[in-house]
C-alpha cells in the first residue's frame, strides 16, 4: 500500500506562523501536524510515502527523512491547483498500486486499519455543521451516488474529511488527468471531488467510512483546540523539579522549565526555555523562550522569545515581545 500526502499548502489562515515553516510542521501535542499523519498511515501497514511538497518543500523533506525510516517519493507542484492537480502529478509512482489520500492539514484518529475492510473504494465521511464549506457526499443503500463540492445548497451535511482509499488506484489517476485534461474547475481548483464523481458516473462504487476523530488544524483557534483534545486522550504523565505540572501536558525532554506553573493543556517543544512563568492551553514551539509571564490560549513560534507580564500571544517564529 501507498500513501499520497498533500503538503503543498502555503497556509495562510495561519500566518505568521507559516511564514517560515509549512503548515504541516506547527506542533500540536507533542509533534507536527505531519507526524501524527504519518504515524497513523503506517499503522495501517502503509509501505510507501508520497508527499506532494511545494511551499518550504525542503522543510518537509528534512523533516521524514530525519523521522522516518520508510521508503519515500517526494514530488513537487509548484503552482496550487487544487487535490485532483496534486494527486495527479503522484500517477507515475502510483498508478495501479493500493492507495490511500490523506490530506496534510487535518488530524484523523481512527482504526485505519478497518479502512480496507469496509470493501472496494472508501471515504472518509462526517456529518458537519457547516457543509456548504466541504465536499458532500448523499448516500443511498451504503454507497455514495452524488459528491459535490462546497455546494451554496447543500442536500445534506455529509461531508468529505480528506480520506481516501483505493485498492486500485488506476480509474483515480484516469479521472483525475480527465479533470485536467478537460478543465472542470470548481471554486478554482482542480478538486478531487470532481474526479471522484466521475469515477461514480463510470460505475466506481464508494463506501463511506464514518469518523468521528477529525480535527481541524487551519486556524490558530482550531488548532489549540485540537491541541487540547488529544492530549485529552494521551497517557503521558510529565514532571518537572521544582515545577508544577498539570495534565495532560506534552514536554520534551529537551526543554528546560524552572520555576513555572505548566498546564493544561500545554505542548513545549524540543529547546525552549521556560522562567518564572504560568502557561495554560497554549503551544510553545521549538527553541521559543518565555520568562516572567502568564499565557493562556496562545501559540508562540519557533525561536520566539516572550518576556515579562499577563497576557495571550500569537507571534511567528524569531520574534521578540517584551512587556516590562
Amino acid at each position: 500500500m501507498k500513501a499520497i500526502i498533500p503538503v503543498a499548502g502555503i497556509g495562510k489562515r495561519l500566518r505568521p506562523h507559516t511564514l517560515n515553516i509549512p503548515k504541516a510542521l506547527l506542533n500540536v501535542a507533542g509533534k507536527p501536524i505531519l507526524g501524527h499523519i504519518v504515524d497513523s498511515l503506517l499503522s495501517m501497514g502503509v509501505k510507501e510515502l508520497i508527499p506532494v511538497v511545494g511551499y518550504k518543500g525542503e522543510l518537509i523533506r528534512e523533516y521524514l527523512s530525519a523521522a522516518y525510516r520508510v521508503p519515500m517519493t517526494f514530488v513537487e507542484q509548484t503552482e496550487q491547483k487544487g487535490i485532483a492537480h496534486a494527486v495527479s502529478l503522484a500517477r507515475a509512482h502510483a498508478d495501479g498500486a493500493e492507495l490511500i489520500i490523506i490530506l496534510g492539514d487535518t488530524i484523523i484518529k481512527t482504526d485505519f486499519r478497518r479502512i480496507p475492510a469496509v470493501g472496494g473504494c472508501v471515504l472518509g465521511v462526517r456529518e458537519v455543521q457547516d457543509p456548504s464549506r466541504f465536499g458532500i457526499c448523499e448516500v443511498e443503500g451504503g454507497i455514495i451516488r452524488r459528491i459535490v463540492e462546497k455546494p451554496e445548497r447543500p442536500a445534506g451535511n455529509l461531508a468529505l474529511i480528506g480520506l481516501y482509499y483505493f485498492p486500485d488506484s488506476t480509474p483515480l489517476f484516469a479521472a483525475c488527468a480527465d479533470v485536467i485534461e478537460r478543465d472542470i474547475v470548481t471554486k478554482g481548483e482542480y478538486q478531487i471531488t470532481d474526479a471522484l464523481q466521475l469515477m461514480i458516473d463510470r460505475g466506481t462504487e464508494f463506501r463511506p467510512y464514518h469518523i468521528d476523530g477529525w480535527y481541524d488544524c487551519g486556524k490558530v483557534e482550531t488548532l489549540l483546540e485540537t491541541n487540547r483534545i488529544l492530549l485529552s486522550d494521551s497517557k503521558t504523565e510529565t514532571k518537572r523539579e521544582g515545577c508544577i505540572v498539570m495534565p495532560p501536558c506534552s514536554i520534551d525532554p529537551g526543554s528546560t522549565i524552572t520555576s513555572s506553573i505548566i498546564g493544561p493543556f500545554v505542548s513545549v517543544a524540543k529547546g525552549c526555555e521556560i522562567r518564572g512563568s504560568i502557561i495554560e492551553n497554549s503551544i510553545l514551539n521549538e527553541g521559543s523562550s518565555i520568562e516572567n509571564v502568564i499565557l493562556e490560549g496562545s501559540v508562540v513560534g519557533a525561536y520566539a522569545e516572550v518576556t515579562g507580564r499577563k497576557g495571550s500571544v500569537n507571534v511567528s517564529d524569531y520574534s521578540q515581545i517584551d512587556y516590562r
